[in-house]
């Protein structure tokens, strides 16, 4: 552990559902939670799912890791340091390679370079390939997994600096520091690159826009509420990966709020009182968030109005949201993967990936949608 981690991150928060530790227990000791995951109820499936294909990718140790897609191809990493590209329709494997070192973040992609983080902040970028094309060092650990488009590879470290290369040379074109607060959640929010903007969720519960050009500000929201009178009670950090739906930017934050903005000036539509670890999914209708408890919701996106809160998978641990098929789909610290009506939030189909906690983040493949477990299973299923 490098000594800045040490001193930012006081504490690990071991049951938040973006924190790399997801397995049921308590915040501070080993002692059973004092609220224990819902059991599994039985329900008649009103939907059909089936496996396509899955494959091992590598354990993600105490890391977060995410899949990432582009074109017929997903690319996912796995804590030592393995690097894989499969064929997203049938799962076989066009190359894995090993980065040398541990990983602690990845993958970042846009079809051409590949990018992955390694341990003390070295960011490892490969073509599509899997031929090595550069690396750099960062200033500090880099968590949250970089992001590959307009040209650029952007990473965030644990310093809470934003640094954009080349995605061809590897040069550094710009950084943006952001204050770094004195405690925050071990986490990994994401960031999302559009035509001209960054779009940066922080911890400290901001969210930024930044122009791709020079890494100037375009526009700063708090989307976290910092409240209480401990730094404990205080911790408010953006979760997760932002949401780009039309000119909108959603997103939301752990102890803070959810809500949607407008792209280019950072206007809020709507916000709401919410706390969620880990990111929000949506379709062109609604948002969809997992709060803390695992409640999961869904807002309306022009308004935020609730259209509907499911409490079935309460303390779950529960990943990201993603919307699929006709359903809202969400993975769980035990490795079930449960789906959800998008109409009224009633379970209506349910999966076991393996026995490990389903990572924070799923991506949608084609007709299929791609979930990574903390013990390397690559899954991908498709709704008949």
């Amino acid at each position: 552990m490098q000594k800045l981690q040490k001193v930012r991150t006081a504490v690990k928060f071991a049951c938040a559902g973006a924190v790399i530790v997801l397995s049921g227990c308590s915040l501070f000791s080993g002692k059973a939670p004092s609220n224990p995951p819902a059991p599994l109820v039985q329900f008649k499936p009103a939907l059909t799912v089936r496996t396509v294909w899955s494959a091992s990718v590598g354990n993600a140790g105490e890391y977060t890791f995410s899949p990432a897609v582009s074109g017929a191809s997903v690319y996912a990493a796995s804590a030592d340091g393995t690097v894989t590209r499969i064929d997203a329709a049938k799962g076989v494997a066009a190359w894995r390679i090993n980065a040398g070192m541990k990983l602690t973040a990845g993958v970042g992609t846009d079809g051409f370079f590949v990018a992955v983080a390694g341990e003390k902040g070295a960011l490892l970028v490969y073509d599509a390939e899997g031929k090595l094309r550069w690396k750099a060092q960062a200033s500090s650990e880099i968590l949250s997994s970089p992001a590959v488009g307009q040209g650029l590879v952007i990473v965030r470290s644990l310093d809470n600096r934003i640094t954009a290369y080349d995605a061809e040379s590897g040069e550094r074109k710009w950084t943006a520091q952001r204050s770094v607060p004195s405690l925050t959640l071990r986490s990994a929010p994401g960031i999302l690159i559009v035509a001209q903007a960054a779009f940066v969720a922080l911890p400290g519960g901001r969210l930024s826009a930044l122009n791709l050009a020079n890494g100037g500000p375009w526009w700063e929201m708090a989307i976290g509420d910092p409240r209480g009178t401990t730094e404990l009670e205080r911790v408010a950090d953006a979760s997760g990966m932002p949401l780009l739906t039309g000119k909108d930017v959603c997103a939301v934050a752990y102890q803070g709020r959810v809500g949607c903005f407008d792209g280019g000036s950072g206007a809020a539509h709507w916000v709401k009182n919410f706390s969620s670890a880990v990111g929000v999914g949506g379709d062109d209708r609604n948002l969809y968030a997992a709060d803390e408890h695992g409640a999961v919701s869904a807002f309306t996106i022009d308004n935020g109005t609730v259209v509907w809160r499911s409490d079935a998978l309460a303390n779950r641990q529960l990943s990201s949201p993603v919307a699929f098929g006709p359903s809202v789909a969400v993975g769980d610290f035990e490795g079930y993967i449960h789906f959800l009506s998008r109409e009224n939030g009633s379970l209506v189909a349910r999966v076991r990936a393996d026995k490990s906690a389903v990572l924070p983040t799923s991506v949608v493949a084609g007709s299929n949608v791609i979930f990574q477990t903390k013990s390397g299973t690559l899954i991908a299923l498709a709704t008949e």
